[in-house]
């Protein structure tokens, strides 16, 4: 069985201590690539750096909502030479983030479209982190519809009826551990409404561990309870779920199985 964590912040500071037995937990457990994504400048370097010390590693660089802020005069720049990278998936996360508010509304939507011209005339495909701000999200996406680059609602929260609206987009949707909680009826409703061949799993770890690893730190080993929950929703096998996502992650990416 092959996975595909196609989210995950290998960079981040809680994985300084044991980075490299996290990766081979990865790897031992069938998690054989990862896509691993930046959230501003400095975190999208150090994605770089991992990608390139791993073959399996994949990164994505970006301005996530929260830092857009920050986001200094050249920043789009300084992601376009990351963009270039051969080990470059995407370009991500961004997007929109009403729930924390931690940069101005204008803000977050100016570097998000700005985000989403490069893309575009890159022709790299997209990351998009969304929380509470779905409405404003459709009417982003359905704006730049004539130079709409492809994307990916990742670690998803939408309802059953928003994630029609992304799909009719053509975006694909990706879950993470929300979708394995007790609490989760509205996004089971969502997953199920999502076609096979759009389907995506990540753990976006070390955030949201899945049940039954809930309340400690996530991890991309962890990416199978997400896949096992979706091939119980799905009603097929677990090493056929494992093929989809992996494959649709691929295909998404753009990226070979190493």
């Amino acid at each position: 069985m092959v996975l595909f964590d196609t989210h995950c912040h290998l960079d981040d500071e809680r994985f300084d201590e044991d980075r490299e037995e996290v990766i081979a937990r990865m790897q031992e457990t069938g998690v054989n690539i990862c896509t691993t994504v930046g959230s501003d400048i400095a975190t999208s370097r150090r994605c770089l750096a991992l990608a390139e010390k791993y073959p399996f590693i994949w990164f994505a660089a970006g301005v996530h909502p929260h830092e857009a802020k920050d986001a200094a005069d050249g920043y789009l720049n300084e992601i376009d030479e990351m963009l270039c990278h051969p080990k470059c998936a995407a370009l991500g996360e961004i997007g929109l983030d009403y729930y924390y508010d931690l940069s101005p509304r204008d803000v977050q939507k100016r570097v998000l479209e700005e985000q989403m011209e490069l893309a575009y005339d890159r022709q790299k495909p997209v990351i998009y982190h969304v929380r509470d701000a779905h409405g404003d999200m459709l009417s982003v996406l359905k704006a730049h519809k004539d130079r709409q680059p492809k994307g990916v609602i990742h670690c998803c929260s939408a309802s059953a009826e928003v994630v029609r609206e992304y799909l009719k987009l053509g975006l694909y949707i990706s879950f993470a551990g929300p979708v394995t909680f007790k609490n989760a009826a509205g996004l089971l409703d969502a997953a199920r409404a999502v076609p096979k061949d759009r389907l995506m799993v990540e753990t976006d770890s070390p955030y949201l561990a899945p049940v039954p690893m809930r309340g400690k730190r996530n991890e991309p080993a962890h990416v199978k309870y997400v896949m096992q929950t979706l091939s119980r929703l799905h009603e097929v096998d677990e090493e056929e779920m494992a093929h989809i996502t992996t494959k649709n992650g691929l295909r998404f990416f753009g990226i070979p199985l190493v």
